[in-house]
C-alpha cells in the first residue's frame, strides 16, 4: 500500500500546483511506514483501512511520549495525505475528523549557532585555502548557508542561477522552497563578499569532477551525483565532529541565525522578510518578539545596578 501510496504523490501536486519534490514524497511515505511498525507491535489486524479517529489518537499518544510536541505535529500533517488517498482510492472514511487530538506545533526559541562555532567550521574547512574538493566545497557550502538560504534553495541550486562573474556581481537566484523553476519566480540573494569568493574558488575546483557538466552547483564527493539534502546533513555533521563539537547541527540552524543576528544588529524586520523569502509575516513575528527580549535584556544588563 505504501508503494501504491507513493505512486499517488508523485502523480500529484502540492497546494501550490507543483509536483511534489521526491523528499517530501520519502517523508510522508516514512510517516506511513512509522504507522505501520506501531501497528504491527500494536497487533493490529489489517492494513491502514484499519485506522479510524480512536486508532490514530492512539498512535498519536504513543508517538508523542516517545518524541516531542513539534515531531507529533510534523507526523500528524504528514499522515494526512495517507488517509486522504486512502479515502480517494479505498473509500476510507478519514480519520481526521473533530474527535482527533491535535498537536500543535513547537514555539520554542529558534536553535542558533555561535558566531566560534560557525568560525571554527570555516577553519576546519581550510578558512578558504583549501586544497582538497572536499575542504573547497564544504567551505563554501558553509559560507552559502550563512546567507540564510533554505536547504533546499541551496541543493537545488543551479549553474543558471550564478552570474558569469560572482565576485562582482555577488547576487545568486534562489527558488522556493517546493523547488519552482519558472522565470518568474524565486528571488534574488545578494552574498557577502566572503561567500562569493568560496563559491568561485568551488566552481574553479568543481571543474575537474566527473560530473562537472551537471547542471546542479553542489557535487557529492568521491565523483558522485548532485548533493541532496541528505548529504548536507551528513557533511555539517563530520565537520561539527571535526572541530570539537557534538554533531547536533542542521542546516535550518544556519538560517535561524542569520534572522536572529540580523535583528539583533538592527536591522529592518521588513528587510529581513524579504532577504528570507517569507510571504507572510508569522515567521518575523516569531524572531522579532523573541529579538525582543533579548534587547530588553541586554538594555537592562548595560544598566548594571538600579539600586
Amino acid at each position: 500500500m505504501i508503494s501504491e501510496f507513493e505512486d499517488w504523490l508523485r502523480s500529484r501536486t502540492n497546494k501550490e500546483q507543483r509536483p511534489f519534490q521526491e523528499e517530501t514524497v520519502l517523508a510522508y511515505a516514512k510517516a506511513a511506514r512509522v504507522l505501520d511498525a506501531w501497528m504491527t507491535k500494536q497487533k493490529v489486524d489489517g492494513d491502514f483501512t484499519a485506522c479510524d479517529t480512536t486508532l490514530l489518537n492512539r498512535f498519536f499518544r504513543d508517538y508523542h511520549d516517545a518524541h516531542t510536541r513539534g515531531g507529533t505535529n510534523t507526523k500528524q500533517r504528514n499522515l494526512r495525505h495517507l488517509f486522504t488517498w486512502l479515502e480517494a482510492n479505498y473509500d476510507h472514511p478519514h480519520p481526521y475528523t473533530d474527535d482527533l487530538s491535535r498537536y500543535a506545533p513547537s514555539a520554542g526559541r529558534p536553535s542558533t549557532l555561535s558566531a566560534d562555532f560557525i568560525k571554527d567550521l570555516l577553519t576546519v574547512t581550510g578558512s578558504g585555502y583549501g586544497k582538497t574538493f572536499a575542504d573547497i566545497r564544504d567551505h563554501a557550502l558553509i559560507r552559502v548557508l550563512t546567507e540564510g538560504l533554505r536547504r533546499t534553495e541551496v541543493t537545488q541550486m543551479r549553474m543558471s542561477d550564478l552570474p558569469l562573474d560572482l565576485v562582482s556581481q555577488r547576487l545568486v537566484r534562489v527558488v522556493p522552497l517546493k523547488g519552482a523553476r519558472a522565470e518568474e519566480e524565486g528571488r534574488v540573494a545578494l552574498i557577502a563578499p566572503a561567500t562569493a569568493r568560496a563559491v568561485v574558488a568551488y566552481l574553479r575546483a568543481r571543474r575537474y569532477h566527473r560530473l562537472a557538466e551537471s547542471p546542479f552547483v553542489w557535487l557529492g564527493l568521491r565523483n558522485g551525483g548532485p548533493l541532496d539534502g541528505t548529504g548536507l546533513y551528513r557533511m555539517l555533521r563530520r565537520r561539527a565532529e571535526q572541530a570539537g563539537y557534538e554533531p547536533a547541527v542542521h542546516p535550518h540552524m544556519f538560517r535561524h541565525t542569520f534572522a536572529s543576528d540580523w535583528l539583533a544588529s538592527g536591522g529592518s524586520e521588513g528587510d529581513l522578510m524579504r532577504l528570507a523569502g517569507w510571504r507572510t509575516r508569522s515567521m518575523v513575528d516569531r524572531y522579532g518578539a523573541d529579538m525582543a527580549d533579548q534587547r530588553a535584556q541586554d538594555a537592562k544588563r548595560r544598566m548594571g545596578d538600579m539600586y
